[in-house]
């Protein structure tokens, strides 16, 4: 029996039983009752309710996949989200007029930022698994699918984003606490719909107050007199059914409860807005990482403060180095500190310059990460304890730091004073943060700018440990900070260099050639190590093609035998040595050795990746041709942007020097079939022009140069010269140059000379005669250049021709074929090279590739085999004579030429004889 029913003797519950049973047996007969039924809550929501709550608990479960990036299952509760929001279309349409639910556009909005934060992140991106990175394609494709339709409520958003309604308000309360959404659901009477959400708490009071109070009330007491019979029976007729009677209702305590609550949230709402206020208008308090940890006492506040003390509490300090929970900042400042008591006390220099190395340690053991710079305040403070230890070094000569002094053998009391450190590893520590900071920033921005002011400081410092291990130090320490010093020196170009080379300042004046040579020549003579010779004589070579001394550079290029062993030293030297040669391309192309200038260019160009080879940057690479690993690798070893030579001037000085040489040789061998290739790429650009079949006006600089080399083929050289040398080369190449006019004025020669050799090559067929001066005025070219240019052709045979001084012309001997002729032969030889190629494969499908002529001796093999050996035979001779034929041919041919030569050379003697 219910607790309900214990109330009053057992004759009174029976007779009451029997009267409800009585009465309600028919509305009441299909509920079941227990003696937990009064626990039980039940609640009656509305389809409304439903579905929001439905969308905020997928919504709160898409928050949580995104904390811990699991994008398989935030896109499995997106499609769950898409699905549950289609289902309350209709509620939203009816209840919210069509509007979509402020805290809907949120979640699409940060779903939306989520995707596209991890699709930028490359490196992270690289690092997925292969399902992660399926999932996030597919769920960024659906995503942006999908918000189309929301354009305009996203647009909204997010020019307010933290605007949120009352409603929103809620939807954020039910998801940070539980507690108050399942205590106002208890109500469980119907709610009324709201403008934007259901809101939990909003219930019809009670029409019987009193009586509801003394029924709800636990402290009851079911053995009273007859008044709660009289009510028991009021609350019979009150009700319609047994269902309504045990539901639970609202009290008027209840819904205080509920206004005391939300009065609770808006004031927590305005005193965070109060605080955030506060905080704008005082100062800003300063938050340490991690556990904070109090500032011990240095010393005692009796200590007698002296060398032994300091230099136990720099030990004891120190020890700490490494070890777990160690606050490296507070190591920092009480290593400061330390300094200034030591140098307050006057403890000597001795023990300042220690506590100096330390601090320096300290500095650097503060950044963890290798790969990564350090920060720049500690940057400017490793900057000014560096120069202050060098300073003292410096200024007290009694004082000697090295590594090889023992910890044991210190002394800080009597002189010569012995300190153990190594200030060489410092400085070179030094030099290399200084590059990482430098790749860190944007080289195009400020900040760029401004660390690049620091290399003033930083060669500073190298100057002091120079003149210092210069006063003190080992030969193979000095060959390692004089590298330094010229690693720091080599590219810079000096305009006093030129100037001295002109007489324009006195020849004392010393400039950076001197001083690169001088550096260099002791690290030739006095290291012991490879790589540090290797990279000075590569640093020299560089200094000396910068300021145009190409002799000089060559002579070290063809001396050092670099080329031949450099494959096996380590990538950052390989990088010097590609850097080497792009720059020494350069001076001879400046100083008119296109030769040269071709020939050092050509190994980085003809790969396609100059970019990589020179360490300028990284060629976007496939998913499995670089791991994570090597890019980090290939970064780290990238150049500071300072450093970096111009790729299109690269690529413009190897292609105009390619089309210098190759379009007079074009010309000289138009119908030999096995002519070379001078430059592979230069070639292939050409030909790609040549199949075009709409070739429009040139753009790039790649077209001007095919553009230039078309002119020049047909001997137009003031076409050639308007395509190279016009504004837009000019500003985007030539300019760059250091003495440009001067660049310019070369190139117009050049292209002049050529072009007149591809006019010659090309049409001297069809003259018999050409003058000399017509040539110089069509060119204009002085007259002895042009006839120094075709008596050098003249010489080495490129041209078949004698010249006539007293009328100044060029005779020619008509001994090369003409076009109809040189075609013919070519259709010869290629019909000779099918026929030959015919005869090889006849030959192998009858077996006939063993001992072609001689298997016919043997009487073993059949009537078959000999049969098809005399086939052999007969092919065999049929070649050999045809090959005799065309022998004799090119024999007689060359025979009548040389007679000819005879001929004209004798004619030239008795000439000159007669005059």
């Amino acid at each position: 029996m219910s607790r309900f029913f214990a109330n009053g003797s057992d004759s009174e519950s029976e007779s009451s039983e029997e009267e409800i049973q009585a009465t309600n047996f028919n509305k009441a007969s299909a509920f079941q009752f227990s003696d937990d039924e009064e626990e039980v809550k039940r609640v009656v929501r509305s389809t409304k309710e439903k579905r929001y709550e439905n969308l905020t608990s997928i919504i709160k479960t898409i928050r949580n996949h995104k904390k811990i990036k699991d994008i398989p299952n935030t896109l499995s509760s997106f499609e769950d989200l898409t699905r549950a929001y289609q289902k309350a279309l209709p509620v939203i349409s009816k209840e919210e007029n069509g509007i979509t639910p402020r805290f809907y556009i949120r979640c699409l909005a940060e779903l939306e930022d989520f995707i596209n934060e991890v699709w930028e992140d490359r490196e992270g991106r690289k690092n997925l698994s292969k399902n992660n990175s399926k999932s996030l394609g597919t769920l960024r494709q659906k995503v942006r699918k999908y918000i189309k339709d929301f354009e305009d409520d996203l647009s909204r958003f997010r020019e307010a984003p933290d605007q949120e309604s009352e409603a929103e308000d809620e939807v954020v309360a039910l998801d940070s606490d539980g507690g108050d959404a399942g205590d106002d659901s208890d109500a469980g009477v119907k709610r009324e719909p709201t403008e934007a959400l259901p809101k939990t708490a909003k219930s019809a009071p009670a029409k019987a107050a009193p009586a509801d109070d003394d029924d709800s009330d636990d402290s009851i007491d079911w053995d009273s007199d007859s008044e709660s019979e009289t009510e028991s029976s009021d609350d019979e007729n009150q009700y319609q059914n047994m269902r309504e009677r045990f539901l639970k209702r609202t009290t008027e305590k209840e819904d205080k409860d509920d206004d005391k609550r939300k009065d609770k949230r808006k004031e927590q709402k305005v005193k965070i807005r109060k605080r955030a206020e506060d905080d704008e208008d005082g100062e800003w308090e300063t938050v340490v990482k991690g556990h904070v940890v109090e500032k011990p006492k240095m010393f005692e506040k009796d200590a007698e403060i002296d060398v032994p003390l300091v230099l136990a509490k720099l030990l004891e300090i120190m020890s700490a180095r490494g070890k777990k929970r160690t606050d490296r900042r507070l190591q920092i400042d009480l290593l400061f500190e330390l300094r200034d008591i030591s140098d307050q006390h006057n403890l000597g220099t001795a023990v300042s310059v220690k506590i100096h190395f330390n601090i320096i340690s300290a500095i650097y053991d503060y950044n963890q990460k290798i790969s990564e710079p350090m920060k720049l305040e500690h940057w400017a403070l490793l900057l000014e304890v560096m120069q202050s230890m060098m300073k003292l070094l410096l200024a007290n000569p009694d004082i000697i730091m090295s590594e090889s002094v023992a910890e044991e053998h210190e002394e800080y009391t009597a002189s010569p004073y012995y300190v153990r450190g190594c200030p060489l590893a410092a400085v070179e520590r030094l030099d290399d943060e200084f590059v990482k900071l430098l790749k860190e920033c944007d080289p195009h921005s400020n900040d760029y700018v401004s660390r690049l002011k620091d290399e003033i400081n930083v060669v500073k410092t190298i100057e002091l440990v120079l003149q210092y291990f210069e006063r003190s130090g080992t030969n193979n320490e000095r060959c390692r900070i004089y590298l330094r010093k010229i690693e720091h020196l080599y590219y810079k170009f000096d305009p006093e260099v030129l100037k001295k080379k002109r007489g324009e300042v006195p020849a004392t004046t010393s400039t950076s050639v001197d001083v690169m040579d001088k550096l260099c020549k002791f690290i030739y003579a006095k290291d012991d190590t490879d790589r540090i010779r290797t990279r000075a004589i590569l640093a020299h070579i560089y200094h000396h093609a910068m300021h145009d001394n190409w002799f000089q550079a060559r002579d070290l290029v063809l001396m050092s035998h670099l080329q031949d062993n450099i494959d096996a030293a380590d990538p950052a030297t390989r990088i010097l040595y590609n850097r080497m040669m792009a720059n020494l391309g350069l001076c001879a192309f400046r100083q008119e050795n296109v030769k040269d200038a071709h020939h050092c260019l050509v190994d980085l160009m003809v790969t396609g990746k100059p970019k990589e080879l020179l360490a300028q940057g990284l060629l976007p690479q496939r998913q499995h041709e670089r791991s994570a690993e090597q890019e980090k690798i290939e970064k780290q070893r990238q150049m500071p942007f300072h450093m970096h030579i111009n790729l299109e001037l690269l690529e413009c000085v190897y292609l105009v020097s390619a089309m210098l040489l190759e379009i007079p040789y074009i010309a000289a061998h138009e119908f030999d079939a096995r002519r070379r290739m001078i430059s592979k790429t230069f070639y292939q650009q050409l030909r790609s022009s040549e199949r075009q079949s709409l070739v429009g006006p040139p753009e790039s600089m790649r077209e001007h140069v095919v553009a230039a080399a078309k002119a020049m083929r047909c001997g137009n050289w003031q076409a050639c010269a308007n395509f190279i040398v016009n504004k837009k080369m000019n500003t985007k190449v030539w300019d760059l140059f250091y003495e440009s006019d001067r660049v310019r004025e070369m190139l117009t020669k050049f292209i002049k000379e050529e072009s007149l050799r591809t006019y010659l090559f090309t049409y001297s067929n069809v003259y018999t005669s050409i003058s000399i001066p017509s040539l110089a005025q069509m060119y204009e070219l002085p007259v002895p250049k042009v006839h120094s240019i075709i008596s050098k052709m003249i010489i080495n045979e490129e041209l078949m021709a004698s010249l006539d001084d007293p009328s100044e012309t060029v005779v020619m001997h008509r001994s090369e074929p003409s076009r109809l002729q040189a075609l013919a032969m070519q259709f010869v030889d290629k019909v000779t090279n099918l026929v030959d190629v015919n005869e090889k494969v006849f030959d192998m499908k009858q077996g006939n590739f063993f001992q072609r002529g001689n298997m016919g001796n043997r009487g073993d093999r059949g009537y078959n085999r000999n049969q098809n050996n005399q086939g052999g035979n007969w092919g065999g001779q049929r070649r050999d004579n045809r090959n005799n034929r065309n022998r004799n041919q090119r024999g007689h041919h060359k025979n009548n030429q040389d007679r000819q030569n005879n001929q004209d050379r004798q004619q030239q003697v008795q000439t000159i004889d007669e005059e």
